[in-house]
């Protein structure tokens, strides 16, 4: 049954694995050295200055620092809670007396102690920091220097990834073996006969879907694009392997994925064990935490009251009758402990956690019948295969031509890493997939260029949205094009991409749109509005460019602004596009990943309209079909220059 290549194809994902840390921490150790925060930085994962208003202890007793800093059009961020981070600082330049020159700082300090994020909103930070030792260490450098905050690498991902690659290349276990084998080597996947299962809520394929689930005994793929019904699906497939098995794992690559499938679970009533961080679960689903639980199961009280007494009343060693009752009291405590954590799990039907999560020590002697991974498609393999080795056979959940997982690492990614374990078995086993094919979001017109570029042209609009607009005399589909106005970008010293003259028409834009339709229409109906642009730098002007205008305030909170990585599993009623790249080499850079370009394209439900040179994106064979495809099902508008488009007669 044993493969040799797949062996090798494992330890070859180690090597890569261990490529993309070295390149983490290189890169982690550089930005240090070279010390190359000026001025201001406000980035996903970095926050400089901070400023330290506040300090106490929190409800677990643990010492919480608060920090602020100036908000700028915030992006998706990094500062999850329970992400470990660090602080640094800029030392002040010293007077050299033999010179009499002042020099600068070689580099940024990091303060040599791990902090973790406990709360997140806009301009403020609540940090868990080690104790009163790290505050005045703290509070010391804040008056001499000014302090920064930036995400740390998160270490113990990478060591179970390893260590999950080495067990399944290692392993003897039968089950493990086989599993492997089906998945990345050559053994054929099983099924039983499928059972005459059906709901009638669901559609054909979702139905079908559900029953390969059922019957697989290794390995099924649900392969859900945008809209086709992925969450409804999975979670009816969940409910039904629950009717043959007493309790299955379901993991996702990040906690609000778990979070996500977590929730609609419970809604059907399933009793959910979320395992995890509580700092990094949403507000619903902390009822459901292992720590919740276990604070709530009747036997903590005797607990805790005997840890207590461990704690305070018996440090005193001496003396016979003690130690004896100590030696009782704790053999007491390993019972109740024991009891109730074999009791939490013997009551969830669903065990839900991260993919890295599943590593968790809790879970050590845990195994189940059947995993699943929800969005697989984002996850990295040797994340997926932390939990794999918990099961018997796994059901894969996602699409893998929608966003891919994170590589930072070049050469790593380019050599497989960023690869993943979804698309492998799509191509090699084609009969343990069932695609989704009736989308229930996008207008027919938005939905037929994705649907044949990135799915054989096997997507179907169902009747309720195939016509659906925002207004009878409006088209779905509308390309401006900027190929006239020699906009022209530019890299800001971030190194991001951002073209001035564009966002300011896409500002202008979403004006003359709002104007067609109505501003009291769209207001009462609650039409939502998305602006996205694959570069964080155009996101911030546009957002900076709203801002300083008192028309969008009626429509606050019907319009977002974001980076396609932000809008990945949203949808609006109206999304433009700003693709910013606006040269005479064609360069388009980033937008290269056609993959991003599918989440931007597949968020709108009734209008999608997208701003772009189309003589510099056009050289692209995706971009030309697509522009051609506005031609033929909507309607190109080539904007005028800027002096031309002041002189113009008012449209208004």
């Amino acid at each position: 049954m044993e493969s040799n290549s797949s062996i090798l194809r494992l330890r070859a994902l180690d090597e890569l694995l261990k490529m993309e840390h070295d390149y983490e921490v290189e890169a982690y150790k550089r930005s240090l050295q070279e010390g190359n925060i000026s001025g201001r930085a406000n980035e996903p994962d970095c926050k400089y200055p901070i400023a330290i208003s506040g300090a106490g202890y929190n409800a677990l007793n643990q010492l919480i620092l608060t920090v602020t800093y100036e908000a700028d059009d915030e992006l998706e961020n990094d500062f999850e809670p329970g992400q470990p981070v660090a602080f640094f600082y800029k030392p002040t330049a010293t007077l050299d007396f033999e010179t009499g020159r002042f020099s600068d700082s070689d580099g940024l300090k990091e303060l040599p102690f791990t902090s973790f994020v406990d709360s997140y909103k806009e301009g403020v930070i609540q940090i868990q920091i080690p104790g009163k030792q790290a505050l005045a260490s703290l509070q010391g450098i804040a008056e001499r220097n000014m302090l920064g905050i930036r995400v740390a690498i998160d270490d113990t991902t990478y060591r179970v990834m390893h260590q999950a690659l080495q067990s399944v290349a290692t392993a003897d276990n039968e089950k493990v073996v086989r599993l492997r084998e089906t998945l990345v080597g050559n053994l054929k996947p099983r099924f039983h006969q499928p059972s005459p299962i059906g709901f009638p809520w669901l559609n054909d394929v979702q139905n079908r879907a559900v029953r390969q689930v059922v019957a697989a005994l290794d390995v099924a793929v649900v392969h859900g694009p945008p809209g086709t019904g992925k969450t409804t699906t999975l979670v009816e497939a969940v409910i039904e392997t629950l009717q043959r098995e007493t309790q299955v794992l379901v993991c996702a690559p990040s906690n609000a994925a778990v979070d996500w499938i977590s929730e609609q679970l419970m809604r059907r009533g399933i009793n959910v064990l979320r395992i995890g961080n509580p700092l990094k679960m949403s507000d619903e689903m902390l009822a459901c935490s292992y720590e919740r639980r276990y604070a709530d199961h009747p036997d903590y009280h005797e607990l805790w009251n005997i840890r207590k007494t461990l704690n305070e009343g018996l440090n005193d060693k001496s003396g016979r009758s003690r130690q004896n009752l100590r030696r009782r009291l704790k053999h007491r405590q390993m019972e109740l402990e024991i009891k109730i954590n074999a009791d939490l799990f013997e009551q969830a039907s669903v065990v839900s956690c991260t993919l890295i999560g599943s590593a968790y020590h809790i879970m050590e002697h845990c195994h189940f019948s059947t995993l699943f991974i929800d969005e697989a498609a984002q996850a990295l393999e040797p994340a997926c295969w932390a939990a794999i080795l918990k099961a018997d056979r796994v059901v894969l959940c996602g699409d893998h031509q929608q966003l891919p997982p994170t590589v930072k690492c070049f050469e790593a990614a380019r050599k497989g890493l960023s690869n993943t374990l979804m698309q492998y078995v799509v191509r090699t086993k084609p009969e343990c997939v069932t695609l989704l094919t009736t989308q229930y979001r996008m207008h027919r017109d938005i939905m037929e260029f994705p649907s044949r570029w990135f799915y054989h042209g096997a997507l179907q609009a169902a009747p309720e949205v195939a016509d659906r607009l925002v207004h009878l005399m409006d088209t779905p589909l509308t390309w401006i094009d900027t190929v006239r106005c020699g906009f022209g970008e530019r890299q800001n010293r971030s190194m991001s991409r951002l073209n001035t003259d564009e966002a300011k028409l896409v500002v202008h834009t979403l004006r003359d749109y709002v104007d067609m339709i109505g501003l009291e229409r769209l207001v009462a109906e609650r039409v939502d509005f998305g602006i996205i642009s694959p570069y964080r730098a155009q996101v911030r002007m546009i957002r900076r460019l709203l801002k300083m205008q008192k028309f969008y305030r009626r429509l606050r909170g019907q319009v977002s602004v974001n980076t396609v990585d932000g809008f990945q599993g949203q949808e609006r009623d109206v999304i433009i596009i700003s693709m910013v790249r606006d040269n005479e080499k064609g360069d388009i850079g980033f937008l290269g990943d056609l993959r991003r370009m599918n989440v931007a394209i597949t968020r709108a439900r009734m209008k999608l309209i997208v701003i772009g040179n189309s003589e510099t994106l056009s050289r692209h064979r995706f971009y030309n079909a697509l522009f051609e495809h506005f031609r033929d099902r909507g309607e190109v508008i080539e904007a005028l220059p800027p002096d031309e488009a002041q002189n113009a007669p008012e449209q208004r």
